[in-house]
């Protein structure tokens, strides 16, 4: 089997999900030819992005903001 032709699963927490999303969305929002040299790596990118903002509907939540920071404190190494 060629690399081209297999799959990737990718298995993340909610939190995880959740924070790297919201991190996603903010990359696109940038010149990703600023942050990622490559081009090739955009369309990966925007592929887990859009699966992300399919698979969370917290993204739609009036609360969004505060579990978002929710799963940020959970995701943080303790001191």
């Amino acid at each position: 089997m060629c690399v081209g032709d297999s799959q990737v699963t990718i298995k993340l927490t909610g939190d995880e999900a959740l924070v790297l999303s919201h991190w996603l969305e903010k990359l696109q929002m940038t010149d990703l030819s600023r942050v990622v040299d490559d081009p090739a790596v955009w369309a990966p990118l925007h592929r887990i992005a859009g699966t992300l903002d399919k698979a969370l509907p917290e993204l739609f939540a009036p609360d969004y903001d505060q579990q978002l920071e929710a799963a940020r404190q959970r995701l943080r190494p303790e001191d």
